[in-house]
């Protein structure tokens, strides 16, 4: 059965839960970036397009104040079953990293599994990254996409096409409707945001 909730614009958490999912079924993911970077809309749109796909999810940013520039942190929970749990997103199955400069003072692999996926924006291989974590790195250049077609460095949104090219998560045509409904509003920066994240989505698809 589908879930029965979706966020209302403006909410700060996305929570669709009944009960507790099976780990089998169960997928986690930690979003970094810095205050004023989008983090927290990047993992409340992940979670409106697992929705759109049939799942369960969950979306909520890390306690604490977000001053601008400072490290944040969101996470979303994605599910084939209802979700019942409440806490901090310790162990993920993906990382996204929105700015390459946390690197120097931010454990980004903290938790991750070891069959996990880290995905870092950045022009670099991703061979040059020594994270200690036996998860696998993926590199993608996101800021270089956005200023092209946004002409901004707004990755947060475009990520999200990144994300469903390399975890299979959620579908594109899923994340396309977050986005629509997300910039219901101001069409012109949704189709941007559309366009940059289908170019990444088929860069890393070789398309």
């Amino acid at each position: 059965m589908a879930p029965s909730e979706i966020l209302v614009p403006g909410d700060k958490r996305l929570d669709i839960a009944k009960t507790k999912p099976t780990k089998k079924g169960l997928k986690q993911v930690r979003i970094h970036g810095r205050g004023g970077q989008g983090a927290v809309t990047a993992s409340q749109l992940l979670a409106i397009a697992a929705f759109h796909d049939g799942k369960y999810c969950q979306a909520f940013p890390s306690f604490g104040v977000e001053r601008r520039g400072a490290p944040v942190e969101a996470f979303v929970r994605i599910s084939d079953e209802p979700i019942h749990v409440r806490e901090h997103v310790y162990e993920p199955d993906y990382v996204i990293v929105l700015d390459p400069t946390l690197l120097s003072s931010v454990d980004v692999a903290r938790g991750v599994k070891e069959d996990g996926i880290i995905i870092i924006n950045s022009n670099k291989p991703a061979s040059e990254f020594k994270l200690g974590t036996k998860a696998k790195i993926e590199t993608i250049d996101m800021t270089s996409v956005a200023m092209e077609i946004i002409g901004k460095p707004f990755v947060n949104v475009a990520s999200l096409g990144a994300f469903a090219a390399i975890t299979n998560e959620v579908t594109l045509e899923s994340i396309f409707k977050a986005i629509e409904q997300e910039f219901a509003h101001k069409k012109e920066m949704g189709e941007l945001n559309k366009k940059a994240a289908e170019k990444l989505y088929k860069m890393f698809k070789g398309e």
